[in-house]
């Protein structure tokens, strides 16, 4: 427990019905005592006048108090709902310092939260995920990574982890004896189970990486198929121009969208022409720099033209699952038939950015495709951060080299090293580690107040 009783706002500057004040520590039940007169019960929301050191009245407000463990932060927590004018909010805030709080750095709450024991690791990072997710799924996995799937999957491997390690260091502590073929093919199957598992999480890292971000979805076609047009339906505004002169677009225009479930960043960029000009190369160079970053493309074709070559940088990243062909201008296709012929393997639909046709099968099929990076270990969406993954790696290295010198029979103090590292670098995942550094590092990306 902290000696340090801390304060913030807890909501945003701004003008808005309500603001929040909290403050954490020793001292709330006496702060709340010496301003409202009397300590209010646990866990009970009361209103009362809040006066100043001054006697002033700076506003009625509806206090809350939670008398440690049983808060956020499982200290002693008071938290003050007041009217929502940033003067008043201040007011408060700055009369909580004036009775000695110190000012909350950021992320303090939650990091004393889990300093506390009130949450792992794992499920403080869900915090921020949750605050900044998104999208639909991005904050369906915050939320079930914040109520402890991560954690449970981390003690899983773990424990498992600790039986086989167990089983290795016993013949550490009795040197004479060698490890039996039996306890050797025993040990070997759990590491390879915990390996597998290790592995299934890591999977998750890439959609990890796009809920948090959003599916970089880039648009690619030749000059005047309509890909501006196609954004700017899209999106719903006239977010890039749109002329009949073709390479209007020089350079990549990004817009976020909200497609369903998903947050697609959608990508307008440069026609790929055959025979550019000097400033058409520059756009095209910036074009194959996205399509070489990107997850989904929708690769725009004038359905009333044969269909185009691509350069051979984007066409050998085209696959049936991360590329829809729009033929695009079915408008002026009347009774004709569409001309352009995608290449069979990519799926191809007919749409018109100026009529609209198509786009709520277009808008299904991005869905559909956008649900394909989705990883699910059981139940549990799962959606691991950078943080994970590197601990992840760290501790599939140490299982593979283990499993390698216990199957080619290597002493068992270097398998029981390898095992310890690996058990370590999970450990890293929950928070079950001593490194202020990286939770210094960790915690400076939340808001203050949380």
């Amino acid at each position: 427990m902290s000696a340090e009783t801390i304060a913030a706002l807890a909501t945003p500057v701004g003008t808005a019905a309500l603001a929040v004040v909290r403050a954490s520590g020793p001292e709330c039940a006496q702060l709340a005592a010496d301003i409202f007169g009397s300590t209010p019960p646990p866990r009970v929301a009361t209103h009362a006048d809040y006066r100043a050191t001054d006697g002033q009245l700076l506003d009625d407000v509806v206090v809350t108090y939670c008398a440690g463990p049983r808060s956020y932060t499982g200290e002693d927590l008071l938290e003050v709902s007041c009217h929502g004018n940033p003067f008043i909010a201040q007011a408060v805030f700055q009369d909580l310092l004036n009775r000695g709080c110190r000012a909350a750095e950021a992320g303090e709450f939650t990091r004393r939260a889990f300093l506390n024991g009130r949450m792992d690791l794992s499920q403080a990072e869900a915090v921020m995920d949750l605050i900044h997710a998104r999208s639909e799924r991005a904050l369906a996995a915050a939320n079930q990574q914040l109520r402890g799937s991560l954690g449970r999957h981390m003690q899983t491997l773990t424990e498992d982890l600790l039986l086989v390690l167990a089983r290795v260091e016993a013949y550490i502590d009795f040197p004479d004896e060698d490890l039996p073929p039996e306890d050797k093919a025993i040990a070997r199957d759990e590491l390879t189970r915990v390996l597998r598992g290790t592995e299934r999480l890591l999977a998750t890292h890439r959609y990890g990486e796009l809920l948090r971000d959003g599916i970089k979805t880039v648009i690619i076609g030749e000059p005047n198929a309509g890909k501006s047009s196609l954004l700017n339906r899209l999106v719903g505004h006239d977010r890039a121009l749109v002329s009949p002169e073709p390479g209007t677009t020089r350079d990549f225009i990004e817009e976020r969208l909200i497609l369903g479930p998903h947050c697609l960043r959608l990508i307008d960029t440069a026609g790929l022409n055959p025979t550019p000009a000097a400033l058409e190369k520059l756009g095209m160079a910036k074009t194959l720099e996205r399509a070489a970053e990107a997850d989904l493309f929708l690769w725009v074709v004038d359905a009333t033209l044969p269909c185009p070559s691509l350069p051979a940088e984007v066409s050998t990243r085209l696959t049936p699952t991360n590329t829809l062909v729009l033929l695009n201008k079915s408008d002026l296709l009347a009774d004709r038939p569409t001309i352009a012929r995608p290449p069979l393997v990519l799926p191809a639909l007919t749409v018109s950015a100026l009529t609209h046709q198509g786009f709520d099968a277009l808008t299904a099929a991005i869905i559909h495709h956008a649900e394909a990076f989705r990883q699910d270990q059981g139940e549990d969406l799962i959606a691991i951060n950078s943080r994970h993954a590197d601990a992840l790696r760290r501790a599939r290295e140490g299982l593979e080299s283990s499993l390698a010198k216990l199957t080619n029979n290597g002493p068992v103090e270097l398998i029981a090293s390898d095992l310890r590292s690996a058990l370590n670098a999970l450990g890293e995942i929950a928070g079950k580690i001593d490194n202020e550094r990286m939770l210094d590092h960790l915690f400076s990306t939340f808001c203050i107040g949380k």
